[in-house]
This record gives C-alpha cells, structure tokens and sequence, in this order.
C-alpha cells in the first residue's frame, strides 16, 4: 500500500504477544473514510516522537498483514518503520470534523454487522455502533497476574534486543487490569448483547484513579463506572467503535467488542412547526 495517511481512532489496551511482546492494537480511517487496522505496533516502545495520540493523523508506510485474512488488516512495512506525526484534529462545533469521518458509516442492527463479519466475501471487522440503549456496565474480577509464560517470553524478547529499537532499559511490562468492564447493550431491534471494552483509555483511567484513591479498588472501579455509564452512557450521544480478533472472528455467536467510544454532545433536534 506504500506510504499512507491515518486517522487515529482506537488504541487497545495493551497485551502480550508471545511472539511480538507488549502490542497494541491501532485502528483508524484512511482519508476516504474506510477502516484500517495497524497490528503489531510496539506503541510503548516507539520513539518519543512517533507516540501518536487518538485523533491524530500519522504518514507511515504500511504493507497488508500477510498473517490476518480480516481486510482491514496491515502492519508497519518493517519494525522500524518511521511514523511521522501530522495534525490532531480538534472537538469544535461538537465533534463536527471527526464526525465526518466516524459517522460516515454507522450500523444500529447487530444481527446485520455480525452477519458480515462471518461472510468471508464481506469479512467486516471494524465498525462504528450506535446502540438503541445501554442498559447496564458490568465489572468482573479477574486475575491481576499476566500468563507467566507469556511474560517469560516476552522477557526473552527484550533480552535480544532484535525485535524492536528499546526506548529505555529495562522495559517494565504494563501492569495487568485485574477487572473486566463491559457494556449490556440493546440495538435497533432490541437484541441485547454484552461487549467487553479493550479501549487503551479505561485501562489508564482505571490506573489513574486507583492511584489517586491510595489503591482502594472498590472506589476506581466506580469511579470508571461514573464515566462509562453515568456520563457517556446516560449523558453522551454514544457512539462504539467495535472489532474482532483474528482467533475468533468466526468462530464466536459475536466475535465483536469495544475498542472504543465516541462521545459528542448529544443534539437536540428542534421543530420547524
């Protein structure tokens, strides 16, 4: 595809790749508006310089991923890559110049949107959601504890030192979220569906505000509800950025979750009469 403009829209909570280590997911919009995805890319290890933030248009130069058969999949040409920065677009006239492109095309029926998703001529993988309502955010204790093989490997990796360029050293791996958020949704047709958010921005708003409650759990996790729920959900014209994985993009009923929000303003429409 050569040297190519994207919109940064979504950016993954971190994972651990046996074979890449510490990845995150990035997807965008190209500048016609379609989805493109940018897996693997070693945000935390970039150069300071090439760390992009959401919303942000970056120039690289991306080939497909020969390893993914979803079509909106591509990688960074080589693991060095340059990613050059470009302008971040702003929040005036309510979200106005990243509707154009987040809004250009949006599913309510998710009966519909799985339905491409297991076409293999179709193969959707990337999709902005408008849910009907959100009915409830659930939370989910899990292990704090990374998969200790993953992280020996991953350990291995930076060890060579031949994978990615180290922005410093040691590298300290994420920590892991010890809870799962998700979202109960209803669509259009009132089929109800419950997604887990893997959005890079609860992650950290999780992080942040367990720190600043001195580590006590029960006070982060409402706290990440309050946003979610009572302000984006309940307050917002929210919007959901979904995705699959590669592992279940046809094996799973609804191989989709939520990879992020858009929340503008919600607008009042008047009558002419």
């Amino acid at each position: 595809m050569g040297l190519t403009k994207i919109l940064i829209t979504v950016k993954t909570y971190p994972s651990l790749s046996a074979t890449y280590g510490e990845l995150v997911c990035t997807a965008g919009f190209l500048e016609d508006g379609t989805w493109i995805r940018l897996y693997p890319v070693p945000f935390r290890k970039l150069k300071k310089e090439e760390k992009y933030k959401k919303y942000q248009w970056v120039e690289l130069d991306i080939v497909k991923n020969d390893k993914d058969f979803r079509p909106e999949s591509f990688r960074p040409a080589t693991i060095d890559t340059p990613i050059a920065l470009l302008e971040t677009i702003d929040t005036k006239g309510n979200w106005f110049k990243r509707k154009q492109f987040a809004l250009k095309k949006v599913y309510t029926d998710i009966k519909k949107l799985i339905a491409e998703a297991h076409d293999r001529k179709v193969c959707t993988s990337l999709a902005v959601f408008k849910p009907a309502k959100v009915s409830d955010f659930k939370v989910e204790k899990v292990s704090s504890v990374w998969d200790k093989k993953k992280v020996d490997q991953l350990k291995a990796l930076n060890d060579q030192g031949n994978l990615f360029d180290m922005e410093e050293l040691p590298f300290e791996i994420v920590e892991k979220l010890p809870y799962k958020f998700s979202y109960v949704i209803e669509d259009v047709n009132g089929v109800s569906s419950t997604m887990m958010i893997e959005d890079w921005e609860i992650g950290q708003l999780y992080r942040n505000t367990l720190a600043a409650a001195e580590g006590n759990e029960a006070i982060a996790v409402e706290k990440v509800k309050e946003k979610y729920f009572n302000y984006f959900a309940l307050q917002k014209d929210l919007h959901l950025y979904l995705g699959t994985t590669k592992a279940f993009h046809y094996r799973s009923k609804n191989p989709f979750m939520i990879i992020g929000t858009f929340t503008p303003d919600k607008e009042i429409q008047t009558s002419l009469f």
